[in-house]
């Protein structure tokens, strides 16, 4: 069996792939990979944040979830920021307060999970050393990445519609940004410009050497606390040293005889396995895909998922999720009867103002271990304390201001996250391995591309490509590449349609399918990256 390994960013693939090649496992390459994604896609992950993998080692008999998502400061209270709630993004994915508080600057941060986390993985299911899996990301660093053209959209990209905060503030806020990110002119980098980050460089060697207690518990924790505490934040020693990661059971769904096994809440893995529950009383693939009825069909569909992800998601420490009865057999069949009788569904929202920030590894090794990992800033404060060289996450934008709710403040509490790394199965035998990044888009692209593969008869390669829509609104958002005279069709139907000036566009899917002992793997190429294969 070969081995594969697919993720936004070349020189984060080619990491994980050397750490295949030098025979380390799926968790191995999945670690130096993500390491390296910190460094060349910064706005997208890094130390400063948090995620969660799933891992399938069938000759050791583990399958589990390894959470390590970000938690609100133990200062944070549920009325703290009642009073300031000014709106929502259109997708759900953000509440907006006065003065953006909540988005940029040291309020913003949530006490990070994935230094934690990547050595957990480590401990726990991989070969090799720790100091190891972080030399290449650490190197990178020092050198320098190519300014991509997804980072530089993601970059430039102009909040002022959506409300929210512009990235271009946030790389602007503090020393290190303007230094990094920025040309002479004060225009911010572009293209093929080089980033060099000397500082991250010292801070992962810092790490490599002395392991991930120095981050929680030694010098670089004292350093976070001390600026945070200079600059208004919320995060303090106590945060860090009592900071705690989880493992928990797949969350199983089913979808036309493949079983599906995904991250449970907070994750948004039951939203994905709900909408395939709801879809699979239609027959999909007789449909025209992307057809006016096929779109329609997904819209409704979506629309339902995401009202029940606004009411019940949340952290299961802190609120009920009726999991089973949101994936239940009698309940998805009412919401598919709803849509057969013609019923449109209407999504409520605070206000309806409105491209997400993650990342993502597949991995499969030649043994059969497979990994789905998927990490992020949520979105990047822009907050970087001086001489650490790392963005820290902005979460706290993520959880609802009133209380009261799934998604309300709590200390401690972790924010439910759009992450939904998945691994299909057929006959007990891994035959899909995929995730993606892009926010609220991430459950119903996920389902996309399944039904891509199992419905259509795709390739991964086509699965992850093929133009999709996203309706986490009361809007059908459509990519640039659905023909005119669908979307013109669906309009004569009374639908308001949202034209992506993208041709690849909402979350970003990059995946393995394993045939026959081969894995086949797919980038979606929204976001530059690339499948690399290892001979067996």
């Amino acid at each position: 069996m070969n081995a594969m390994i697919v993720a936004p960013q070349p020189e984060a693939v080619e990491a994980g792939a050397l750490v295949l090649k030098r025979g380390g496992n799926a968790v191995d390459a999945a670690i130096a990979c993500a390491f390296m994604q910190g460094v060349v896609d910064p706005q997208m992950a890094g130390i400063g944040g948090f995620g969660s993998m799933q891992v399938y080692m069938p000759r050791r008999g583990v399958h589990e979830v390894l959470e390590f998502y970000a938690r609100a400061p133990l200062k944070a209270s549920p009325e703290m920021w009642s009073d300031l709630l000014v709106g929502q993004s259109r997708d759900g994915f953000a509440f907006l307060l006065e003065g953006g508080i909540s988005e940029i600057g040291y309020l913003a941060v949530c006490t990070p999970g994935s230094v934690k986390g990547y050595a957990e993985a480590l401990a726990r299911y991989g070969t090799f050393e720790w100091a190891d899996v972080v030399a290449p990301a650490a190197k990178q660093a020092r050198r320098g990445f190519m300014v991509r053209p997804h980072v530089h959209w993601y970059w430039a990209q102009d909040g002022v519609d959506t409300g929210e905060v512009r990235t271009l503030d946030k790389l602007r806020f503090s020393n290190t940004g303007r230094a990094i990110y920025f040309r002479p002119d004060g225009a911010v980098k572009l293209p093929g410009d080089v980033v060099v980050n000397t500082d991250l460089a010292q801070t992962l060697e810092r790490i490599a050497a002395a392991g991930p207690d120095i981050f929680y518990k030694g010098e670089i924790a004292e350093e976070i606390a001390a600026d945070m505490a200079a600059n208004g934040g919320l995060i303090g020693k106590d945060d860090l040293a009592r900071y705690e990661l989880s493992t928990a059971q797949p969350l199983w769904g089913e979808y036309r005889g493949y079983d599906i096994a995904t991250s449970p809440p907070p994750a948004s893995g039951i939203s994905m396995l709900q909408l395939l529950h709801i879809l699979e009383h239609f027959d999909v693939g007789a449909m025209e895909h992307d057809g006016a009825e096929h779109i329609v069909l997904l819209a409704e569909a979506m629309k339902r998922m995401t009202i029940d992800k606004d009411r019940h998601l949340g952290d299961p420490a802190y609120v009920d999720v009726p999991v089973a009865r949101l994936l239940s057999r009698d309940y998805c069949s009412g919401l598919a009867a709803e849509i057969k009788a013609g019923l449109r569904a209407r999504i409520e929202r605070v206000d309806d103002r409105s491209p997400r920030d993650t990342t993502h590894i597949s991995v499969v090794d030649r043994e059969g271990n497979a990994v789905a990992l998927t990490h992020t800033l949520g979105s990047p404060s822009g907050a970087i304390t001086d001489g650490l060289g790392f963005m820290y996450n902005g979460t706290m934008s993520r959880f609802d201001p009133r209380p009261g709710r799934a998604g309300s403040l709590a200390p401690g509490k972790r924010r439910a996250s759009s992450a939904a790394p998945t691994i299909v199965f057929k006959d007990d035998r891994p035959v899909i391995v995929m995730g993606a990044p892009g926010g609220s888009y991430i459950a119903p692209s996920m389902a996309q591309g399944l039904m891509n593969l199992i419905d259509f008869d795709m390739s991964m390669s086509e699965a992850v490509a093929a133009p999709r829509i996203v309706a986490v609104s009361n809007t059908i958002d459509v990519s640039n590449r659905i023909p005119r005279y669908v979307t013109e069709e669906i309009e004569g139907r009374g639908y308001e349609v949202k034209r992506s000036w993208q041709s690849y566009a909402f979350a970003a899917l990059h995946g393995i399918q394993i045939e026959d002992g081969i894995c086949r793997g797919g980038a979606d190429p929204q976001r530059d990256g690339m499948a690399m294969a290892v001979p067996a």
